[in-house]
């Protein structure tokens, strides 16, 4: 009797309602960390320590979670790291302390850190080519409701329920979730075992985690000078070590063989300079509404999260904007579009109306959410179905790693304005310094893109890049992701 498949929209939901989670769980805090700190009796700015224990974690152990899914099975690996997750969450509702919340934060970040991308990996296996495009735009829904519901989610439950609750909302999710898993995807793994890199994983984990607890300690100047150096020293020597031993290991934990290539590549390199800007604006923008404008924290608040509804809008015209145009014209001149967006919030001034505000970071995020959805795209467009566990840890990483260092690009080109300036504080000129100097590097991306073939992921956008050649020309191509065919007990991907 024949197995059954698993139906890709059922899988592509669970792990939709997974990664809602973890981006609900992470925004909801943000809100809550001051009446945590009253709780806990601890200065409020130190509050800051549980949400950086979270992100050294996932850069530790991202670079595991697709050889741990070859190795158990994605199903097992993916349930794993959603009860590792949900016992965190309990965790950290019961500490008593910050630094038992800390320890807990951290069980959250190895889940955390399996869960996106072994989740990811979940869902290539299962979606034809030609219905990645629209799958990848589902599934980046859940990142983009999770900055619009959390923060007002947050600040119903610490005012009218407890924080505890900020957490214990991830219990029955998560215990759904570990229950669809298993009754509705099926179990992938290579068939053949490869050889675990545990000096790769050693050496990549340290490297990453001195490296963004370095940027983000230097980005928000809370640590003596020395401390910084001496994070940055051990991970640029961790990171020198692991190049060395990479090269000499069949399969290493991070595979910078992938790099070879092109769409795979190009989508790094790109994203990453257009990542930047992403990770810059959380960080500038409120600060320049409310130091610049003179505005309060609410009606910051009430501006920012505006970008969010128009990335929100572009899921339902993505598929529609890449079959038109083809995955080069998006990468760079929508591309283009969305960084000149981002050098006009250089220009805002209190004298602006609000509707024009409103406008172009509508118009901003709606663009550059196109953009990136086009970038997490392609980046699996010709990698072979053997590599692609090893391809969704590599490109997670360096999406982790752009946005930390967009924190850090943004906050060097603030303080740098202000001390050329003369200013003792950030003044709206240095806010738009910044903006425009992180414009700068995120234009690089779209003109690096005019590399890229014009015919490149036709199969996956259904473009049609010059006539009579249309996507189905692309029948011969090798698949990059196909529905797994069970063999044996648990179905095991060919």
């Amino acid at each position: 009797m024949a197995e059954r498949r698993p139906n890709p929209r059922t899988v592509l939901l669970i792990v939709a309602s997974a990664m809602f989670m973890e981006q609900l769980d992470g925004t909801v805090l943000a809100t809550a960390l001051p009446t945590m700190a009253r709780s806990f009796g601890a200065d409020p700015l130190r509050m800051n320590v549980a949400l950086t224990a979270y992100l050294l974690t996932l850069a530790m152990f991202i670079p595991a979670s697709g050889r741990i899914a070859d190795r158990f099975g994605s199903r097992t690996t993916f349930r794993f790291a959603i009860g590792l997750f949900t016992l965190g969450s309990i965790a950290c509702a019961q500490a008593p302390t910050l630094w038992t919340l800390v320890a807990a934060r951290m069980l959250q970040g190895a889940g955390g850190a399996m869960m996106s991308p072994v989740g990811r990996l979940v869902m290539l296996r299962v979606v034809s080519k030609s219905e990645l495009v629209r799958s990848m735009a589902w599934l980046m829904i859940p990142a983009t409701i999770g900055p619009i519901v959390g923060p007002p989610l947050g600040g119903f439950i610490v005012t009218y329920l407890s924080w505890h609750w900020i957490f214990y909302i991830n219990v029955p999710i998560g215990i759904i979730g570990i229950v669809l898993v298993t009754i509705f995807i099926d179990e992938m793994r290579e068939p053949r075992r490869q050889p675990f890199d545990v000096l790769g994983l050693v050496l990549s984990g340290t490297a990453l985690a001195c490296l963004m607890f370095g940027i983000e300690i230097a980005s928000r100047g809370v640590g003596a000078w020395w401390i910084v150096a001496l994070l940055l020293g051990i991970g640029g020597t961790a990171a020198a070590l692991y190049w060395r031993h990479a090269k000499r290991h069949a399969r290493p934990m991070l595979d910078f063989a992938l790099m070879r290539i092109e769409t795979f590549r190009l989508s790094v390199y790109c994203g990453t300079l257009s990542r930047i800007a992403v990770g810059a604006m959380p960080f500038l923008l409120p600060m320049m509404l409310q130091l610049g404008f003179g505005m309060s924290a609410v009606q910051s608040g009430a501006i920012t999260f505006v970008g969010s509804i128009g990335s929100l809008a572009m899921r339902v015209c993505a598929p529609w904007f890449l079959r038109q145009l083809g995955f080069r014209n998006v990468l760079m001149w929508i591309g283009a579009l969305a960084t000149v967006l981002l050098g006009t919030t250089a220009a805002f001034r209190p004298a602006w109306p609000i509707w024009a505000i409103y406008g172009v970071l509508l118009a901003n995020g709606f663009f550059q959410s196109l953009q990136f959805m086009a970038y997490n795209t392609i980046a699996y467009a010709d990698v072979p179905r053997t590599d692609m566990s090893a391809a969704t840890s590599f490109y997670t990483t360096f999406q982790q790693m752009s946005l930390t260092l967009g924190i850090a690009i943004s906050a060097a080109a603030l303080a740098g304005s202000v001390a050329l300036t003369g200013h003792g504080s950030p003044h709206l000129g240095d806010f738009s310094a910044a903006f425009l100097f992180v414009a700068t590097v995120s234009m690089m991306a779209p003109l690096l893109a005019t590399r890229l073939a014009p015919g490149a992921g036709a199969e996956l956008s259904g473009h049609r890049d010059t006539p009579g050649r249309r996507s189905s020309d692309f029948s011969a191509a090798p698949a990059a992701v196909a529905v797994p065919v069970p063999s044996g007990k648990d179905g095991e991907a060919r």
